[in-house]
């Protein structure tokens, strides 16, 4: 049973391998339809990946996540149309932009806690949302499209500009996974384990729970900033209600994370593929569509609090991406003879 459990689980893994090969080579692959979609997927997984690592180990649970992609839309427009900066470059800044927003945010919600930390961050994306509604340079309250110069530093014809994007969002949304792989994995990591599990007993052995928060709050800010400068490449125009979508870039979020399983690793990947998968089936239902989803969001919850991959991981012996630290052999056998000892 342990045997055919581990090939499961060494089958899983080659076709996530397999996957990203292909979802690396889309462009190559795909029609022009299917890599919009794709490029969609890849900058909401960053959305998700990021909302996890605050909500499911932090303990930061925000609903103001908008706000950071909605600075980095504007900057990517105001760096590249407006001082006239590389566009390349500017998608990198805008991620610099968001981390240079995030620190007086993190000053002020971060004196909440609970419920008020949640709200106090949905204050601040409201009010940068109203700010960018009063730039002239920006388009004002209606926003602005990017000018035609800088579509097409991205590619001279539309399958080459799809291409050009979606790669970048391809590349930051492996860089997320990897950036969060890692993080998961190191000293800090193991502390955010234990704060997700018990945020109590994770204080009471040492981790530095306050440390911890802000490197989270402040490392999240970044990718959500490229990714809205990435979505803003792709929607072509900047605009304060769709740049700042609490509803797309925060309350659709929220539901991967859930429905995928909140504090893994493999939740938000789950999340986002089911998300968009019901988004392709149900969207010509019209509002019912998000009636449904909630539903399903609910059901979940009620069957696994974990989400579909604890589901999944009943069935397995060990993550897909397994970032929890294994004790060695030697360590094992000294805790059973200490633990015979005792006896």
């Amino acid at each position: 049973m342990r045997s055919a459990s581990r090939l499961s689980l060494n089958l899983a893994r080659l076709v996530c391998a397999a996957a990203v090969a292909a979802a690396a080579a889309a462009p190559l692959l795909l029609s022009q339809n299917d890599v919009v979609l794709l490029t969609e997927f890849m900058s909401m997984l960053v959305l998700a990946i990021m909302w996890n690592l605050l909500a499911g180990y932090a303990d930061i649970v925000t609903v103001g996540q908008h706000a950071f992609v909605g600075v980095g839309a504007y900057a990517f427009f105001g760096f590249t149309a407006l001082a006239g900066l590389d566009p390349y470059l500017s998608i990198p800044l805008a991620g610099v932009a968001a981390l240079a927003i995030a620190v007086p945010a993190m000053a002020l919600v971060f004196r909440l806690r609970t419920a008020y930390l949640a709200i106090g961050t949905w204050v601040v994306a409201e009010v940068l949302m109203l700010i960018a509604g009063k730039l002239d340079a920006f388009g004002g309250g209606s926003g602005t499209s990017l000018p035609i110069s800088i579509v097409l530093s991205f590619g001279r014809t539309r399958g080459d500009r799809l291409a050009v994007i979606y790669w970048l969002a391809f590349a930051l949304a492996a860089t997320a996974m990897l950036a969060t792989y890692v993080l998961l994995r190191s000293r800090i990591g193991v502390g955010l384990t234990a704060m997700r599990d018990n945020e109590e007993g994770a204080a009471a052995v040492g981790v530095n729970i306050t440390y911890a928060r802000i490197l989270c709050f402040l490392g999240t800010a970044p990718f959500l900033g490229m990714a809205g400068a990435i979505i803003t490449l792709q929607k072509l125009r900047i605009a304060p209600p769709a740049s700042f979508s609490i509803t797309d870039w925060t309350v659709f979020v929220i539901f991967n994370v859930v429905i995928g399983g909140i504090g893994s690793f493999e939740g938000p990947i789950i999340g986002t593929i089911v998300y968009f998968v019901l988004r392709q089936y149900l969207s010509g239902l019209g509002p019912v569509h998000l009636i449904l989803l909630g539903s399903f969001s609910i059901i979940t919850i009620l069957v696994e609090r974990r989400g579909l991959w604890g589901l999944v991981r009943r069935m397995l012996d060990d993550d897909l991406l397994p970032i929890a630290h294994k004790p060695s052999p030697a360590f094992r056998a000294s805790a059973l003879l200490l633990r015979a000892a005792r006896r």
